[in-house]
């Protein structure tokens, strides 16, 4: 057994799920932050549990052939990315293999029996359009960034890579005006001050909305700030404030008040319109979310004559983006704001071929007489409850495609599915969230009682 400070020489193979090299030594795990696979280092432990330990890095003594100098000075102590000390082409791969794995290992199925297409990237840098950044105060100056991981601690940043660089031009300027107004940021211990975070959402034509989370009613000097905003950024098209006064972990509250602008922006996506307000779900990468639903479409193999049934929903974006080209959608999700949102995109799109329905996606398809040709499955982390795998079934449909942010938990529920009369044909990871752990994977599932050639 190792002992506590003890120093080792350890070989990094893999990565956890938060982007910790793991290497092994005698037998047990060793997590070791900032590693990555190839390096063989010296590792000082730091915490010993039954089964494994966690690590500090010490020194590298051999570089794997996939490290390379990260280009941000505040990653290894900012929450938002995991992986900027690895070549992306070594990213790609990682992350097409780890769906690989998963589907073999915990879904059973023989990689010469399904077509596994390569991974899909677009952009590494600068792809988010939606930005939440926690305020601070910073030797007697207003700081904006990103909490570390796993805590509340604020890490300014100058100039987040993966944000529009804008968003940190408009974020500086607001931090500036709260010093010069006298605004004082939100402190979680006190419960005292006013600005809690900074939120901006971005469209694909450049226009940027700026959302103010503050704990009170209105905002000091307001005019002023939107006057400046909109003087020196021409992209800012809309202004909110929304007041937030709960002792909570949620960004948001309740009310959202217009200061400037429209109330929502406009978007487009998959060649459809969507309104953006701050509390609209919306893909954060929209050119990766627009080659997911072109993907999954592809994978739907829609003809005109199905009715798709498009489970976890959200605001129907991938459903409604099928619309043209089939007969009927039927949309259902949990959540009473995103069926709305759902239903507006569908009205805002003249789409009349769409419905959507509040529910639990198990007791919803309990209870329908559907008979769904095509069943869409885009879950949350969790993946699919047995309950709405075992209803899918007895729909019966040809297909069955499933969108995941989750491997292990799609690779379980295609096990399911394939001990149940279908096939897996096709699947394929998106790398929707660059520089991080996260992976999409879009998969089909073709019923082996129909015809369905690949």
């Amino acid at each position: 057994m190792p002992t506590k400070n003890e120093i080792v020489q350890l070989e990094i193979t893999d990565l956890t799920e938060e982007g910790h090299g793991i290497g092994r030594y005698n037998g047990m795990a060793v997590f070791v932050p900032n590693a990555i696979p190839g390096d063989t280092a010296e590792v000082k432990f730091i915490k010993l549990a039954k089964n494994y330990a966690v690590g500090r890095l010490e020194k590298i003594i051999a570089p794997s052939k996939d490290r390379i100098q990260s280009d941000c000075p505040v990653f290894g102590r900012c929450g938002g990315c995991s992986l900027r000390n690895m070549t992306y082409e070594a990213e790609l791969k990682y992350k097409q293999n780890k769906v690989l794995q998963n589907l073999m290992r915990l879904g059973g199925f023989d990689a010469d029996k399904f077509i596994f297409e390569p991974i899909i990237s677009k952009e590494p840098n600068r792809y988010r359009n939606k930005a939440q950044f926690p305020v601070c105060k910073i030797d007697g100056k207003v700081a904006a960034g990103l909490f570390s991981k796993h805590t509340h601690n604020v890490i300014p940043i100058a100039d987040c890579l993966l944000q529009p660089e804008v968003f940190s031009e408009i974020t500086a300027e607001i931090c500036v005006f709260c010093d010069k107004n006298g605004i004082e940021p939100y402190d979680e211990t006190t419960k005292k001050g006013y600005l809690r975070h900074i939120y901006l959402r971005g469209t694909a034509d450049g226009s940027v909305g700026v959302c103010l989370v503050v704990n009170g009613n209105f905002l000091q000097n307001s005019r002023a700030l939107v006057a400046k905003l909109t003087e020196k950024f021409s992209q800012v098209k809309s202004v909110w404030l929304n007041v937030n006064k709960a002792d909570t972990n949620v960004i948001l509250g309740d009310e959202t008040k217009l200061l400037l602008g429209a109330p929502a922006l406009t978007d487009t996506l998959c060649g459809l319109e969507f309104d953006i307000s701050p509390q609209s779900f919306y893909q954060v990468n929209r050119e990766a979310a627009q080659a997911l639903y072109q993907k999954a479409a592809e994978y739907a193999g829609l003809t005109g004559k199905e009715t798709v049934l498009d489970l976890y929903c959200g605001t129907g974006t991938i459903g409604l983006s099928m619309a043209k080209n089939a007969k009927k959608i039927v949309g259902v999700e949990i959540v009473p704001e995103a069926v709305e949102n759902a239903r507006q995109n569908a009205e805002k799109n003249h789409i009349i071929n769409a419905e959507f329905i509040c529910g639990d996606a198990d007791l919803v398809i309990a209870q329908t007489d559907l008979k769904p040709d095509v069943v869409i499955t885009d879950p949350p982390r969790k993946g699919c409850g047995k309950a709405t795998l075992e209803a899918i079934c007895r729909f019966a449909p040809e297909r069955i495609v499933m969108v995941s942010c989750d491997s292990a938990t799609l690779a379980r529920d295609l096990k399911f599915l394939a001990e149940n009369g279908y096939a897996l044909q096709k699947a394929v990871p998106v790398d929707m969230f660059p520089r991080t752990m996260h992976v999409e994977t879009v998969a089909v599932m073709g019923s082996n009682k129909k015809a369905f050639g690949i």
